[in-house]
C-alpha cells in the first residue's frame, strides 16, 4: 500500500509493507490548487519513480481542496497511471490528520500553507470549516501570516515609518530593497499562494525574537484556527478531540499556546498537536475501512 499526504508545498508518499514504512520520500507540490496539472503530474512520476509504483493494492491519497467528488477523481486520474491496477481513495487531507492523531472521531484543524478544520462524530456524520483557498479564508495559515507581513510594512510605509526588524527581514527574503516594491512583487505572476506562506517563518521568528506585532500575528492565528475547530465541533456535537497539524500547527509553539487558550475559554480541553507526520494516519484509514 502507498499513503500519500499532498499538501500547498510538498507531496509525501509512504510505501508500506506489512504495515511497516520501507519506503519515505517527498517531492514539490502536486496540489492543482497550487500548481498547474503538468507541474502535478511532474511530482508525482518524479515521487513514484523513488517509492516504487506498479504492483500495488492499494493508494490513500489526502489533499487538500479535495471539496467534491471530481476533485477527488481528478487526482486520482493523475495517479493512476503509476499503479495500474490499485484501489485509489482520495480523501481531504484533514482526515490524514485525525486519523494521524489516534482518533476515530474528533476534529483535526489544518494549519500549514493553508487551513481548514474537518471532522466527524461517532454516528458518521461531518463537518467542515474553512478550508476555502487562500482568496476567501485561510485564516492561520502560513499564507495569512506571509500577507499579514506584507500589509504590515505597507502600513508602516503609508505612515512614514521606517522599515522594522520584521520588515527588514521581509525586504531581504523577497529580495527587494523598498516596501513600495512589495506591492508589484505580490501581484506578480512569479510569486503565488506557496511562495508567500514561505514568508510566515519571519513573522514566527520576529515573534520569538520579542517583535510585538509579529506576536500578535501568532495569537491571532492561533484564536483563529480555534475558531475553525470550534465551529467544526459544535456542528458535531462533540467536545473533542481537537488535532492540530501541518507545518505551523506542530512546530510553532505561541501558535500552539493561543489555540489552546483559545479552545479553553470555550470549554473544550481535550486539545492534541500531533506528533507524528499525517501521511501514517492512513494505516488507522485503511484499517477502519476494511
Amino acid at each position: 500500500m502507498i499513503g500519500l499526504d499532498i499538501g500547498g508545498t510538498k507531496t509525501r508518499g509512504v510505501r508500506f509493507e506489512g504495515g511497516r514504512a520501507v519506503a519515505d520520500e517527498s517531492v514539490g507540490s502536486s496540489n492543482v490548487q497550487n500548481v498547474t496539472r503538468e507541474e502535478a503530474a511532474r511530482h508525482l512520476a518524479e515521487l513514484f519513480g523513488r517509492i516504487g509504483g506498479g504492483a500495488v493494492a492499494q493508494v490513500y491519497a489526502g489533499a487538500g481542496g479535495i471539496d467534491t467528488d471530481d476533485d477527488a477523481a481528478a487526482l486520482a486520474a493523475l495517479i493512476a497511471p503509476h499503479v495500474p491496477g490499485a484501489r485509489i481513495t482520495v480523501v481531504h487531507d484533514s482526515r490524514l490528520l485525525l486519523a494521524a492523531g489516534g482518533a476515530s472521531t474528533g476534529v483535526a484543524v489544518i494549519a500549514g500553507t493553508g487551513s481548514a478544520a474537518w471532522g466527524r462524530n461517532g454516528a458518521g456524520a461531518e463537518a467542515r470549516a474553512g478550508g476555502w483557498g487562500y482568496l476567501l479564508g485561510d485564516e492561520g495559515s502560513g499564507y495569512w501570516l506571509g500577507r499579514e507581513a506584507v500589509r504590515y510594512s505597507l502600513r508602516r510605509m503609508n505612515q512614514g515609518l521606517e522599515p522594522d526588524e520584521l520588515t527588514t527581514a521581509l525586504l531581504a527574503s523577497c529580495g527587494v530593497d523598498d516596501p513600495n516594491k512589495l506591492i508589484a512583487l505580490f501581484h506578480s505572476a512569479e510569486t503565488g499562494r506557496r511562495y508567500w506562506a514561505q514568508q510566515a517563518r519571519l513573522v514566527v521568528e520576529a515573534a520569538n525574537a520579542g517583535h510585538t506585532t509579529s506576536r500578535e500575528l501568532v495569537d491571532q492565528a492561533g484564536r483563529d484556527l480555534a475558531g475553525l475547530a470550534e465551529q467544526a465541533l459544535r456542528q458535531l456535537g462533540l467536545d473533542g478531540p481537537v488535532i492540530l497539524g501541518s507545518g505551523l500547527g506542530m512546530n510553532v509553539p505561541r501558535l500552539q499556546e493561543s489555540f489552546r487558550s483559545a479552545l479553553a475559554a470555550a470549554g473544550i480541553r481535550d486539545v492534541r498537536v500531533l506528533d507524528q507526520e499525517p501521511v501514517f494516519g492512513v494505516l488507522r484509514l485503511v484499517a477502519e475501512n476494511d
